[in-house]
């Protein structure tokens, strides 16, 4: 059933309003749309952006909708999501659809605020102790999350297989954790190494100008030597 919505008279190009089962509708589905549209209405409760070429979202881009409950964004080329790009959906955001995107790694900051269900399905996520924190946060849609799959690793033998079955594996964020160790005991072993070198260099280097001065002292007649010896002498002790 289309329908005019109050607060505007016209809408972004390529979207459609419509009523259905009683909420304000906006399906601009495969729209060729590279970015979000900014003049949507601000009454929208259901908002499809799916099947277009959107890569980013714009800092408060959905600000603006305060009574949004389901947000479609699946099947565009989202690479990243930065704090800000999802701020402004309010608790009544009840469904999230990221699914089919390019997103590789999303801090868990991105998440903080929202309670809504949500789909992070066929994105080439890369598996670590990141991500692991992410699905913790996260309310995922129950039938997508054996469809998160790791296209890469921090191990690499887990490339390929859904995420939820490598951390019954392997705690990632250990991993992580062990990994950096190591890098911090290999790093202080070469500040040790550097230091102890320095240290065998300097006494060596003033062994030889000790001995190169006794050398010089006997080669001086007998008279001058005996004169030089006890300054000498009191250097060296």
């Amino acid at each position: 059933m289309s329908l005019c919505f109050q607060s505007a008279t016209t809408f972004p190009k390529g979207c459609y309003p419509s009523l259905e089962d009683g909420y304000k509708t906006l399906r601009c589905s495969n729209a060729q749309l590279t970015e979000v549209p900014r003049d949507i209405p601000n009454d929208t409760n259901r908002l499809y952006l799916d099947f277009n070429q959107i890569a980013y979202l714009p800092p408060d881009a959905f600000r603006n909708l305060p009574v949004l409950i389901e947000l479609d964004l699946s099947h565009n080329s989202l690479g990243q999501l930065d704090a800000t790009s999802l701020r402004g959906l309010t608790d009544h955001l009840h469904s999230l659809d990221l699914s089919s995107n390019k997103l590789v790694s999303v801090r868990k900051e991105v998440f903080a605020n929202l309670k809504a269900r949500t789909n992070l399905s066929g994105n080439p996520w890369m598996c670590d102790c990141e991500l692991q924190e992410l699905i913790r946060l996260v309310d995922l849609d129950p039938g997508s999350s054996s469809a998160i799959v790791c296209a890469t690793s921090v191990q690499e033998e887990h490339a390929g297989k859904p995420f939820l079955q490598v951390v019954k594996e392997v705690d990632l964020c250990n991993v992580y954790k062990r990994t950096t160790d190591i890098a911090m005991l290999v790093t202080m072993f070469g500040w040790f190494a550097m230091v102890i070198s320095y240290l065998v260099y300097y006494v060596r280097q003033n062994q030889e100008d000790a001995r190169r001065h006794l050398e010089y002292l006997k080669s001086l007649p007998s008279k001058q030597r005996n004169s030089e010896e006890p300054s000498t002498l009191s250097t060296v002790v």
